[in-house]
Formats: structure tokens, C-alpha cells, sequence
């Protein structure tokens, strides 16, 4: 008679430290609710509290809000997920029609002038590139389309828009905006750094932050930690690049062969523009507009912060390694070209 079998033994779990112990029970002391007046508050509540209070101080500038959400993301959790994401957006269409007001249109139509060449060449340039790129790397053609049209005119708001044309399901439309979203982050931090090192003119910062980076909240971010020029340059011609929206829209739906679909158009540049315009043609408004351009320029801070606090890093791995390198050969040619170009035509 063969002996009883004994079930397999389970190993014994790793000895805890004392280091991990401390943190393990730190970080559920910060997860779990207690009471205060009458209401379940817990401790991570509190720290993204303190953290948006200090965004909305002198001292919060767009990267320091956009590392302080990141840092969040990554270590507790953004606990107000659903809302930020979805105050992001209308906080920065506000944000922006409020810039409006600091803005004089005789300025923005130069600004606009000198960036419409190199707007139409790069977005062009930008799609036919990612699209045999994308061909190279082995991706989807919406994924494809969907990062290229990220990159090519104003990241996660042309991504919105292109989606439902192009039928694209939800987790492409997630892999692209995660992709669009890192670069950003990146780009935030690195061109100020870079522009100052090659001596950029405020023009010329401006305008390469409006054609290089994608997303209109890090590109008013990092021209707003250049100077006031770069930031009315960069948003003038960022948000005429946004308008190649509509027809990139039309055409991903021909192309794509989409047919009665629902073109998204960006109607909050409008609001910019009247902005702008009663600016400059009603000077009795002049008192009020750097108070509403202050206020604007806070509402950016806190969307970066909402944004960072958004991106964590199950996001950063659900991306995937082929989508980011797509995305970064993109941003790679586009940021280099435009740079060698501007400095060499844009005084």
C-alpha cells in the first residue's frame, strides 16, 4: 500500500522588515477613512487637499504642479480620480479663453502669420511620417492615425476628436492619450532648460513650443515659465494649429471611410479670440483683464496638476513599448526640425 501523498508544503512568506512593515502600514493608515465632522475623510484626501491649496499659490508653477500630481499618482493615488478628469478639460478651455484677455490681436495675428508655414508643413509632415512609421513598428492603423494626429496638431484634444471619427475603440483612444501624455510630461520639463541654453528669443521659444510640444496645457505651461511674449506667441499659434482639427477630422473620416459621424469642434478657441478681441477694442475693460489672466493662468497650474495626478503607472505600462516609440520618433523629428528651422529664419 503506497503511503499518503502530503500536500505540497507552501513556502514561507519572505520575512517582513521593519522598513516595510512601517511603510505597508503607513500608507493603509493614509487609505483608510476616519471620521471628521461626521464625514469619512482619508488621509490621501488630505494630502491631494494641501497639494491643490499649494497649487494655487505664487509658488506652483506648471511643472512644479505637474510633478507634484505625478509624485501623487505614483506613490498614493490620485483619490479623486473621476473628478479631475472630468474638470481637466473645461479648466483649461477656461483657462485659455481667460488668457485671452492679456492679449492685444494685432500681436496674435503677426504671431499667427509667422507660424501658419511651418503649422501646415508640420502637421503634414507629421501624419505621412507616422503613418509608414507606424507601418515599420507593426501598429494598428487607428492607433497609428490616433498618435500621429496627437503629435501633429494639439495631443489629447485631437485625439478626443479624432476617435469617435475614426471609430476607434476605447483602449486605442487610452493607449494614445497615455503615450501623448508622457511626452508631454517630458516636454514640460526638458524645453525651458533647452531654450535657455541655446539662447532662444521669446518669439522664437514660443513658437517652437506651440509646433514641438502637443498637448495646449503643456505648451502654455512651458512658455509661461519662459516669459509673458513666449506665452502670447505660443498660444496664438498653438490654438490656430488646434483648428487643423476640423479638417483632419473630415478627412480621417473619408479616408477611413466613416460615414454620418459627428465632427467635435473646438469651440472654446473662439472664446480665446473674442477674448482677445475685447481686449484690445474695449478699453474699459483694460482694469480687468490682468485680474482674469491671473485667474487663467492658476486654472493651467491646477490642470497640470490634475493631469500629473491623473498619470499612474498602470497607465505608463498599459501603453506598451511600441506605441511610446512611435510616439517618441515622432516627437523626436518634429521638436529637431522645427528647432533648426526657427532658428535659423525666426529672429
Amino acid at each position: 500500500m503506497a503511503p499518503p501523498t502530503l500536500p505540497p508544503s507552501t513556502p514561507p512568506a519572505p520575512p517582513e522588515t521593519a522598513e516595510s512593515a512601517v511603510a505597508t502600514g503607513f500608507f493603509r493608515h493614509l487609505h483608510t477613512p476616519h471620521l471628521v465632522a461626521g464625514y469619512p475623510v482619508t488621509g490621501r484626501q488630505v494630502v491631494f487637499g494641501v497639494l491643490l491649496v499649494f497649487c494655487l499659490t505664487p509658488w506652483a508653477s506648471p511643472p512644479v504642479a505637474l510633478a507634484l500630481g505625478l509624485v501623487l499618482a505614483q506613490t498614493l493615488g490620485n483619490p479623486f480620480a473621476s473628478e479631475t478628469k472630468a474638470a481637466t478639460a473645461k479648466l483649461l478651455q477656461y483657462s485659455v479663453v481667460g488668457l485671452g484677455f492679456g492679449m492685444n490681436a494685432h500681436a496674435a495675428v503677426q504671431a499667427g502669420r509667422t507660424g501658419l508655414l511651418f503649422t501646415v508643413v508640420s502637421i503634414l509632415g507629421t501624419l505621412i511620417l507616422g503613418y509608414f512609421a507606424g507601418r515599420w513598428l507593426g501598429l494598428g492603423r487607428r492607433v497609428t492615425h490616433l498618435i500621429s494626429c496627437g503629435t501633429a496638431i494639439c495631443g489629447g484634444s485631437a485625439i478626443a476628436a479624432v476617435g469617435p471619427v475614426l471609430g476607434a475603440k476605447d483602449e486605442e483612444i487610452s493607449v494614445a492619450l497615455g503615450t501623448v501624455f508622457v511626452l508631454n510630461a517630458i516636454a514640460l520639463f526638458t524645453f525651458p532648460p533647452i531654450g535657455h541654453a541655446l539662447a532662444m528669443t521669446q518669439q522664437q521659444f514660443g513658437l517652437w513650443c506651440a509646433i514641438a510640444i502637443h498637448d495646449t496645457s503643456s505648451v502654455v505651461g512651458a512658455a509661461k515659465v519662459y516669459g509673458d511674449q513666449a506665452l502670447q506667441v505660443a498660444t496664438t499659434v498653438k490654438l490656430a494649429r488646434a483648428l487643423w482639427i476640423i479638417p483632419v477630422s473630415i478627412g480621417t473620416a473619408l479616408i477611413f471611410k466613416q460615414k454620418g459621424v459627428k465632427i467635435k469642434i473646438p469651440y472654446f478657441i473662439f472664446g480665446f479670440i473674442a477674448a482677445m478681441l475685447l481686449n484690445t477694442y474695449v478699453p474699459a475693460l483694460h482694469p480687468l483683464g490682468p485680474v482674469l489672466v491671473a485667474l487663467a493662468k492658476i486654472g493651467l497650474t491646477l490642470t497640470l496638476f490634475f493631469i500629473g495626478a491623473g498619470l499612474s503607472a498602470k497607465t505608463v505600462r498599459a501603453v506598451g513599448a511600441r506605441p511610446y516609440l512611435l510616439g517618441v520618433l515622432l516627437w523626436v523629428v518634429i521638436s529637431s526640425a522645427s528647432l533648426y528651422v526657427i532658428l535659423h529664419t525666426v529672429a
